[in-house]
This record gives C-alpha cells, structure tokens and sequence, in this order.
C-alpha cells in the first residue's frame, strides 16, 4: 500500500513512517516545496504537518501549516484517503470531550489560535467536497525522540535528569495522556477504515501531574516542587468509545514511556 506522511520530521512523523516501512508499505515522505506532491499519485496521505508549542509566537506559520497547505492538497492532490491530524486542545472550552460535542473557542484568546486554525482545518476536511477525508483529533502524545520539545513530558524528563522538578501548574491538575505507538498503530486503521469521519485519539485516562512527578522522582532520586500560585488545570474527558468500538482499542499505559530513565540522577558535589 502506497503512503504520503507529510510532516515526517516531526516526532509522530518520523514514528509513523518508520511504522508503516517496518509493515511492508512504501512511505513517501516529501519536504517542504517537492512539486511531487502535486504531480503523482499520493496513496493515503497523513497530514502531519502542525506547530505545537511555539504557536503563539509565529501565528502566520500556524494558520499556514494548519489550514492553507491542506486547503491546496484538497483541491488539487490526487489521493486515496486523506487524515487530517487536529488535537483534542480544541476541547479546550468544551463541557465534552465526544466526537460531536459543540467547540468554543475565543478569538480575543492568543492561545485560541491554535484551536481556531485546527478547527478551520477540520471544517476544509469536512466540507471541501473530497472523499475519503478523516480527521484525528490528538490527545497528549508521550513517546518517540522528541526529548528537546517543549511539551511537558519532555520538559519534566530534562528537569528530573538535572535534579530538580518545579511544576509551574498543580500538581492535582489533568490531563489525558495517549503513547505514541498506539497513536501510529489507530492513525493507520483510522485512514484506511475508519467508518467516521471525526476520531479522538486518546487513551480515555486522566493523569495527575503528581502521576509523572511521583514516578520520576522515584526512578531519578530528583527533588519536586511546585511554583507559588501555581494554577489547576483540569481538562475535559476525552470520549474514546469510538475508538474502542471500532477498533478494539485498549491503551498501553502512558507512564511506561518513563521505564527507560536512568535509575538514579548524578549527584553534585557540596
């Protein structure tokens, strides 16, 4: 089966190329500019291509990587199938984490640009006429190599090898958290199947920081504090019946991305 990953620098990407190769496929995995992608036919295309973290500071390159390159593939790519990879951020206002529940979103917001151009991204899915067009909304992928990324996994990783963990929120606060080899293993399923056209991704399972800070502490010996003032954040649930439905899903446990830290920090010397 023939495949395009576009975004295949990016931690998922990288994982999910090497997913399908290692699976028998033949991956096409084009940089920024190939005029192939215009010219020969795509197979099953992933749309991995997105900013994270660093969004509020380049919102230009933002809407231009979550909504205009994927408004040119609908309109003049020749694919198979098309997924769409949004995020489950985009509950952020939500009183529900299904498939199907209203979004809000605030434009006065800096951080609702994200969540704007997803969901302008996903509206093109939707509505741009296309067949076999999916949209896989990502919950907090944990796993791969990305230990430079500012997400908060990787963040706590470097912090717990230095000694020291300072948690700027709660440690009560929530999140779902989904590893990243149940991600490439439903992203393949969900293009080529998937009978909906909207999927969470996610493992349907709420962690305290306290979950991640606790184990690392354990694993390292580094201290954990938490900043003065520091806020609780509690998200949505996310709703993964569909993808317990559909296609059996049980997650693995997102802490066991932590079984590979060292045993113990170094220690200074006074």
């Amino acid at each position: 089966m023939n495949w395009t990953v576009l975004g295949a620098s990016g931690a998922i990407g990288r994982r999910l190329v090497g997913y399908l190769r290692q699976t028998g496929h033949v991956v096409y995995t084009p940089e920024r500019g190939d005029p192939g992608v215009w010219t020969r036919p795509l197979g099953h295309v992933i749309y991995a291509i997105g900013l994270t973290a660093d969004f509020r500071q380049r919102p230009f390159e933002t809407v231009q990587a979550h909504v205009s390159l994927l408004a040119e593939l609908l309109q003049r790519a020749d694919f198979d199938s098309l997924l769409y990879l949004s995020s489950t951020r985009v509950y952020g206002r939500a009183t529900s984490g299904s498939e199907d529940a209203p979004l809000t979103v605030l434009a006065q917001d800096p951080s609702d640009l994200y969540n704007l151009s997803k969901l302008m991204g996903e509206s093109l899915c939707l509505h741009g006429g296309r067949s076999g067009v999916r949209i896989a909304r990502l919950s907090n992928v944990v796993g791969g190599d990305d230990a430079e990324s500012d997400n908060f996994v990787p963040s706590l990783l470097r912090a717990a090898q230095s000694g020291h963990i300072e948690l700027k929120t709660a440690e009560e606060s929530t999140k779902d958290y989904i590893h990243i080899d149940d991600v490439v293993e439903l992203l393949q399923r969900i293009a080529v199947g998937g009978q909906h056209r909207v999927y969470n991704v996610a493992s349907g399972q709420q962690l305290r920081h306290a979950n991640w800070t606790h184990r690392l502490a354990a694993l390292t010996g580094c201290s954990v504090g938490t900043a003065p003032g520091a806020a609780l954040q509690q998200f949505v649930p996310i709703d993964t019946t569909r993808i317990r439905t559909e296609f059996g899903y049980t997650p693995r446990p997102a802490l066991s991305v932590l079984d590979s830290m060292p045993a113990s920090t170094p220690q200074v010397s006074p």
